[in-house]
């Protein structure tokens, strides 16, 4: 990144960045971005006090053709700027919640394998995934998250979420923030008062489902993992709390306990498929312009943050909306990132997957950095294989 961001200053006749700029990379799956945005405001907070930090999320979201992921394919980037002094929302560390387990299974993109003809490949960009089981976790991993993020704040868990206005969630697809919070909520209930749990009873009764098994299941501690080892991935973990949830979206509470928490930014979000570790920061982003857009005030607004890492992490991070927040939203300019975009015919889209030249889309770069061409040597004396080669295209 920084090499591509120096060409590009230096082909503008401005200064590169400087040498001493530290350059951490993060890889862990959609996650990766939001471990870099927490190192970056650790490095504000530490040695690098009075100084800014950019993280930038950025990747590639490819399925097999003719898979059930296929249609929810992306790609893109994020950057998000750091400051001490923040002009859209500040985070305090201190009050979000983390929560990590191995999932063994789930979407990994292994780094060596063998394939077919039993050769190793240096890299896979097609994940491992297995749907049902990729829910679980994600589930399971986001109401940990938020268990801690309570205990450290003292909050009680169905009065939080009652109060919170807007919320943004890792987004694989639409379906999945909405399953991962109402799933959320019901835990919220089951944690809660006698009130909470009358609450509780009635989505029960809509589903046909023992309140008293429901709340047993959806407190417990599932070993997840287990169902990779065992073979068992197509068994839900919450068998019961699915069926309350499933009963919930029908009724009239699912909108405003639910839904609406999530709305703000949804629609522009259409435009996106998944993006993996840039899906959050876009949500985010896309919320903050559309509410600029409705002329909403956000000012002193607590927002929730949940991210996910597929395969074992998830972060629970509120975020507070800072006074004159709507100089710095009016910068984002989400709707026009995405003008300059080209509707694909089949055939262009088998050709890109195949990894064809850019030029089937007959598109002239402009102000921007292109992959000129990938490395191929494996000679003794000199190896790029694999390498991307930029060059900046004014």
């Amino acid at each position: 990144m920084k090499g591509i961001v120096d060409e590009a200053l230096i082909a503008q006749g401005k200064q590169p960045l400087s040498r001493h700029c530290e350059v951490p990379e993060f890889k862990h799956a959609c996650l990766g971005g939001v471990y870099a945005l927490k190192n970056g405001l650790r490095y504000l907070s530490s040695d690098g006090k009075n100084r800014q930090a950019i993280v930038v999320c950025s990747d590639i979201a490819l399925y097999e053709l003719n898979s059930s992921g296929e249609p929810t394919q992306g790609a893109g980037a994020v950057a998000m700027l750091l400051e001490v002094n923040p002009a859209l929302a500040s985070i305090d560390l201190n009050e979000s919640g983390s929560a990590s387990s191995y999932r063994a299974v789930d979407f990994r993109k292994p780094i060596a394998y063998k394939n077919g003809t039993g050769q190793i490949e240096a890299c896979r960009d097609i994940p491992v995934f297995n749907g049902k089981y990729s829910t679980s976790c994600y589930v399971d991993e986001v109401l940990r998250a938020l268990e801690q993020m309570y205990e450290r704040r003292d909050l009680k868990p169905a009065d939080y979420l009652r109060s919170l206005p807007n919320l943004f969630m890792h987004r694989p697809f639409r379906r999945m923030p909405e399953t991962g919070y109402g799933m959320a909520w019901l835990h919220a209930l089951a944690s809660g008062t006698a009130a909470d749990h009358t609450v509780l009873t009635g989505y029960c009764d809509a589903a046909g489902v023992s309140a008293a098994d429901t709340i047993a299941e959806i407190t417990s501690l599932p070993d997840v993992a287990s169902l990779a080892t065992n073979g068992c991935i197509d068994d839900e973990v919450f068998p019961l709390s699915t069926k309350v949830l499933r009963a919930l979206r029908k009724l009239a509470d699912f909108k405003d306990v639910v839904s609406d928490k999530m709305s703000l930014g949804a629609d522009p979000m259409m435009d996106l498929g998944n993006i993996y570790s840039g899906a959050l920061p876009a949500w985010l982003a896309a919320g903050f312009d559309q509410a600029i857009e409705r002329g909403e005030d956000l000012s002193g607004e607590e927002i929730l943050l949940l991210a996910y890492g597929s395969g074992d992490a998830a972060e629970a991070i509120p975020a507070r909306v800072v006074p004159g927040w709507e100089n710095a939203a009016r910068k984002i300019h989400f709707a026009q990132a995405l003008e300059n975009t080209i509707d694909l015919t089949h055939d262009q889209y088998l050709a890109l997957r195949d990894r064809a030249d850019s030029d089937v889309l007959g598109f002239p770069a402009t102000n921007e950095s292109i992959v000129t061409h990938v490395g191929h040597n494996k000679g003794a004396g000199f190896q790029d294989v694999g390498i991307e080669y930029y060059r900046y295209i004014r």
